[in-house]
């Protein structure tokens, strides 16, 4: 950071691992510009090109993305929004672009807002029979709660019969799996840190609204976008509200908790069990519970049969040992 006061720059920090940093301590009438730099195993980079003078008098209360839209672009929360699902042809609202995505629920496709120039995703589901469209719709209603940063965001849906369009904040980072299992990227436990805080987060807000995901795994985190290490959950669909005696019996079995094998009542600890299973598997590259098949899975999990294994562990903390120990315990009746 330069100081117009001092005429001098000076490091803030060493420490960021986000696109992001709050800058404490300045001066209401003083004047500071920023450049950042890169450091990895290699070294340290050039200093980026500087920003022009700011004042934080000048600038207050102003958003951050029109300070400096290219580092806002794709990692912006939306505000709270009042969504209504709308009896109306999506295309009249936004440009329907390129395909991004196929699956069982149907279709997401690269969409812009014609009012806004907002590059969004738009996820075009068909709804064949009345049970289709109720797990649509409530889908629809548990993210229309869920409006936080690091979930997903809804930002409109529509209703055309049995075509239904759910339009969704665009990320283009990819699955945080994709780091796991890529031998080219270092996942520090630092870096795995930064992301479990991140999960934690967004699963202690889902919690605070009485809302379990139920389906947490490292395929329903997503990174911002490819040079980021900000993330968003993902995928609400076999989400619920918390209520007493709920049970379930879906989700993949590596990432399941013991209650849901065994068909008991689901809690906070279910999804915090699933947590667990993501930290070891990012720090160690191996899931705790894997078996020959599915069958031998499942009874892993029900019997809470896992361990370090000392090769793989003898480098990662005492800290985040214990973080999995304490979540991954079966409870016994």
């Amino acid at each position: 950071m330069y100081d117009d006061s001092t005429k001098k720059w000076k490091v803030l920090t060493k420490n960021v691992f986000s696109t992001g940093y709050d800058v404490k301590g300045l001066k209401n009438d003083g004047k500071y510009k920023f450049r950042v730099s890169c450091i990895n195993e290699v070294g340290t980079s050039k200093p980026s090109a500087e920003s022009d003078f700011i004042s934080p008098k000048e600038h207050a209360g102003k958003a951050f993305y029109k300070l400096f839209p290219s580092v806002w672009e794709n990692e912006a929360a939306f505000e709270p929004r009042n969504i209504v699902v709308q009896k109306k042809d999506p295309k009249t609202l936004y440009d329907i672009k390129e395909e991004l995505g196929k699956g069982r629920f149907g279709t997401v496709n690269k969409c812009v807002e014609k009012s806004s120039k907002k590059v969004l995703a738009a996820k075009h589901i068909t709804a064949n029979n009345d049970r289709d469209r109720q797990e649509v719709e409530h889908e629809i209603e548990i993210m229309k709660v869920l409006q936080h940063p690091r979930l997903l965001q809804l930002y409109d849906a529509f209703d055309n019969g049995k075509n239904m369009v759910m339009i969704l904040e665009y990320v283009s980072g990819g699955e945080l799996f994709e780091r796991v299992i890529d031998e080219e990227f270092d996942l520090t436990e630092k870096e795995c840190t930064f992301f479990l805080r991140q999960i934690c987060d967004g699963v202690r807000f889902m919690h605070s609204k009485a809302i379990l995901h139920l389906d947490m795994k490292p395929e329903n985190i997503l990174c911002i976008r490819k040079n980021s290490n900000k993330i968003k959950i993902i995928d609400f669909g076999l989400a619920q509200k918390m209520t007493p005696g709920l049970q379930v019996s879906c989700g993949t079995p590596e990432f399941l908790a013991p209650e849901v094998v065994s068909y008991d009542e689901v809690s906070k600890t279910t999804d915090m069990w699933s947590v667990g299973v993501i930290c070891y598997v990012l720090l160690s590259g191996c899931s705790p519970f894997m078996g020959e098949d599915d069958r031998q899975t499942l009874v892993n999990v029900r019997d809470g049969d896992w361990e370090f294994e000392e090769d793989i562990w003898d480098n990662i903390s005492k800290e985040a040992k214990d973080f999995i120990a304490k979540v991954l315990v079966v409870e016994v009746e």
